[in-house]
């Protein structure tokens, strides 16, 4: 199962408003193996979701699981036709996120972040 974790500019919390998010790990877990070390990737600005058109291979293109801060609805449309599940958290650490996903735990109800605001008006008019 491969998860993905949106992260801040120095890879170490959990960041917010996944379709904008440039750095994620990418953690290729195998059932009953250790956790492995994640993979760093830095989308460019055109591999956002909020920009990205779908013409082509990305990034993120397999990912089982995404996580993140916060999210629009359509950016949760948006990854569930690439067949990802989005994971919303108030989990500030990712590798924390991570092992209670692994472990089948309930994550952190998120924090309150106005730009979910701002993309639930924004996603009224998305072409997902």
């Amino acid at each position: 199962m491969k998860i993905a974790v949106a992260t801040k500019d120095n890879w170490s919390l959990v960041a917010g408003h996944a379709g904008k998010a440039h750095h994620w790990l990418l953690y290729d877990c195998q059932p009953g193996a250790a956790l492995p070390l994640p993979q760093q990737i830095t989308l460019t600005d055109a591999q956002l979701p909020h920009h990205f058109k779908d013409a082509g291979p990305h990034p993120l293109h397999g990912v089982d699981i995404l996580v993140a801060a916060s999210a629009g609805d359509g950016y949760v449309r948006h990854m569930a036709a690439w067949g990802a599940q989005v994971l919303l958290t108030g989990e500030s650490l990712p590798l924390q996120a991570l092992q209670k996903i692994i472990a089948g735990q309930a994550l952190p109800d998120t924090r309150f972040d106005i730009s979910t605001a701002l993309c639930k008006v924004r996603d009224l008019f998305s072409r997902h």
